[in-house]
């Protein structure tokens, strides 16, 4: 916890630093928590790393008299950055949290600088038109309301949720956007919609029988920001993954998802682990399928792939032979 009021030095140098904060932990948001609160579980909202939020704003490409949608207003701070760089007045940023707008709102404020911060669903219908969008949350496929409120020729830049791809694209006259995936990569929370809104599927939890067989490769820790992680999102989303390594050098990987499916490997060291699974779908069967191409082709092959996104917002990637399609 970094409290600004109790230590200003240490809340700056926390703030100044090159990585990312998390404000918020499973909807609640640390201003709103009693002291000494522990919190388990996923962030919800963060103050991104400042390089992160430069190397997006930089894809970007914003020029002067550009109007500016920014989704997803954190903390702030990419608002602040265009703000004072391009005027207050051209700048628009849309979160679902009401206290992370109005806490924004108030620090902008204070530094002189009044954009426009509303507070509603980012993926939903916005208000007005924009010459270019840019997201800092991930989103699968690309919400229609952004193409929709991208004027022709714009640009909109974001994360493909639960990968570290950015992905720049332009609109075109068929009301969807071309554009590719950068030689770059970044990784933000999910976009989130209205409590009242989304639907929250309930985990599932790996159970001790199922079918046992030897896995091809080693247990290894893939999320959240590996290549093959990112490679396993693509071919088959929401796919839940925690490592564990005991004292005795036993690593062991659970992989479960929201229709039932689960995986459990177990091994020493790089020894070939045994791999318990059941459900729909064989998950280890996957994962080993996507770390043997990965391993066939040298490299992931989303890196610089050209991004065809069509007017519902399904992105077409494609590099030489290799295609997918995210939906």
């Amino acid at each position: 916890m970094r409290d600004g009021v109790a230590d200003p030095d240490e809340w700056a140098r926390a703030a100044y630093r090159n990585v990312s904060l998390v404000t918020e932990v499973e909807r609640t948001h640390a201003d709103l928590a009693d002291d000494g609160t522990v919190l388990t579980g996923l962030p919800t909202s963060s103050s991104a790393m400042p390089s992160l939020v430069l190397r997006l704003l930089r894809h970007a490409q914003i020029h002067q008299g550009a109007r500016v949608l920014i989704v997803g207003t954190g903390s702030g701070y990419p608002v602040g950055l265009v703000a004072s760089r391009f005027g207050a007045e051209s700048v628009t940023s849309l979160d679902v949290s009401s206290y992370l707008t109005d806490a924004a709102l108030g620090r902008l404020d204070a530094m002189g600088l009044r954009p426009t911060l509303l507070t509603g669903d980012g993926t939903g219908p916005l208000p007005g038109s924009y010459d270019r969008i840019v997201s800092m949350t991930g989103v699968r496929p690309i919400p229609p309301s952004w193409l929709a409120a991208l004027r022709p020729g714009g640009r909109l830049v974001t994360t493909i949720a639960a990968t570290p791809l950015i992905l720049s694209a332009v609109k075109n006259a068929g009301g969807g956007a071309d554009g590719h995936i950068g030689w770059d990569r970044g990784m933000f929370t999910a976009a989130e919609v209205p409590r009242d809104t989304r639907h929250e599927p309930t985990p599932s939890v790996a159970r001790d029988t199922g079918e046992e067989r030897l896995g091809r490769y080693p247990v290894a820790r893939i999320r959240p920001f590996s290549d093959v992680a990112a490679m396993l999102e693509l071919a088959a989303p929401g796919i839940r993954h925690r490592y564990e390594e005991g004292d005795d050098g036993r690593c062991t990987a659970h992989l479960s998802h929201a229709d039932g499916s689960w995986a459990r490997a177990t091994a020493f060291g790089d020894d070939l682990p045994v791999v318990v699974q059941g459900g729909p779908r064989r998950l280890w069967d996957l994962l080993d399928e996507v770390r043997h191409d990965w391993l066939i082709r040298g490299s992931t092959p989303a890196y610089g792939a050209q991004a065809v996104i069509n007017a519902s917002g399904a992105i077409q990637l494609s590099r030489g032979p290799w295609q997918c399609c995210v939906r």
